[in-house]
């Protein structure tokens, strides 16, 4: 497949992986695509172990990292990491914490060791996120990747001389606008059905809507509910060079997925995620659990800003994690997910995408070819 996106970072086919597991990101891109390195939940130290075993591990294949510096956020304005942490945490109404550990002790559910606890903050700031783009600059990766808004102007530049192609998310035409104002060479065009942070848009309304927003000099890759060859057909077919994938791959080999997740998202169907700010304080989607039903319910304090609402939560999800209650696991994880009920090595489910999408093209052009 030639493609501008495939041309541009000398890979075989337009396919973007994102994931937080090393061991998915190296197979993608040795498989031909492009695995991209979920950096959020990685200390910087931890991000340079992650990313000197991709680069032994991936062939010589391009591959990229993806961070999280949000426009907005509580905060911001607090001083530095460790200064807003210590803030922050004493901004947590009591409230909140009290309903969170009635929660968990209603589902049996062991505190965490001291050794376990406290990675409440991470890379939800620009703050934190930082220092990943100065360890990820320090690799030869071929793209950094930012979500929730367009990264700061100096991050891209930087980037950039670097030799490094930047990438954002935009869930809606006026933010794929933004992107390219600071200098985003590839928007990743986002729609609603797509797991983790989305917008309300359509991933069918929003492709066409974002290309021709940012005209034909930026790269569009379509996301949100993409994890068919057929799905990938009608992304390209909408104006994009590519598709950027996220939730097909918790569930192939090679995923370090929890295994009382990855349980529930080979069983669950299209219709068992919801999109909420139970997560980050920002919407997200994830799988619909009683997690999700409690933060809905009528006793529930309701939301925190983001990153509080993660800060509160953050130990929690680790105990929820380990415990032998599966009824408060949840994870994040798009509308994809009813298609996602075999477990495949990550390189065979690139090639599925592949020969789906031929057929796809097949049959068009039967079609069109038709008397």
């Amino acid at each position: 497949m030639r493609t501008r996106v495939t041309e541009l970072f000398g890979i075989e086919y337009p396919i973007f992986a994102f994931s937080h597991c090393r061991d998915v990101v190296a197979a993608v891109s040795r498989a031909g695509g492009m695995g991209v390195l979920g950096a959020l939940y990685f200390t910087p130290e931890e991000l340079e172990l992650e990313l000197k075993w991709i680069d032994e591990n991936v062939g010589g294949r391009p591959y990229g990292v993806d961070v999280v510096m949000p426009a907005k956020y509580e905060g911001a304005d607090l001083g530095d990491a460790g200064e807003m942490l210590s803030k922050l945490q004493g901004m947590i109404p009591a409230r909140h914490k009290e309903f969170l550990e009635n929660l968990l002790a209603e589902h049996g559910v062991e505190p965490l060791s001291e050794e376990g606890a406290g990675r409440a903050l991470l890379g939800w700031t620009d703050a934190t996120a930082r220092p990943q783009v100065e360890v990820a600059l320090r690799h030869p990766i071929a793209l950094l990747a930012n979500a929730l808004g367009p990264p700061p102007a100096d991050v891209v530049q930087e980037a950039h001389e670097h030799g490094v192609k930047v990438a954002g998310l935009a869930s809606n035409a006026r933010h794929a606008r933004k992107q390219v104002e600071v200098g985003v060479d590839i928007i990743v065009a986002q729609g609603t059905e797509a797991g983790g942070h989305t917008g309300d848009v359509s991933t069918m309304v929003l492709i066409p809507e974002v290309v021709d927003a940012v005209g034909e000099d930026t790269m569009v890759l379509a996301a949100g509910g993409i994890g068919r060859g057929r799905q990938m057909a009608a992304g390209m077919a909408l104006g994009a060079d590519g598709v950027w994938t996220g939730s097909i791959w918790l569930t192939v080999d090679e995923a370090d997925t929890p295994e009382n997740a990855r349980g529930k998202l080979l069983d669950a169907t299209s219709r068992d995620t919801v999109r909420s700010r139970a997560w980050t304080g920002k919407p997200a989607r994830f799988l619909k659990t009683a997690w999700t039903e409690a933060w809905e319910s009528e006793s529930s304090p309701g939301y925190l800003p983001m990153p509080m609402q993660f800060m509160l939560i953050s130990d929690a999800l680790r105990r929820i994690s380990r415990s032998g209650d599966g009824e408060l696991v949840t994870f994040p994880v798009g509308q994809i997910v009813g298609s996602m009920n075999q477990v495949k090595p990550a390189a065979q489910v690139v090639y599925d995408l592949i020969e789906e999408y031929v057929e796809a093209l097949d049959r068009l052009n039967t079609i069109t070819q038709a008397d």
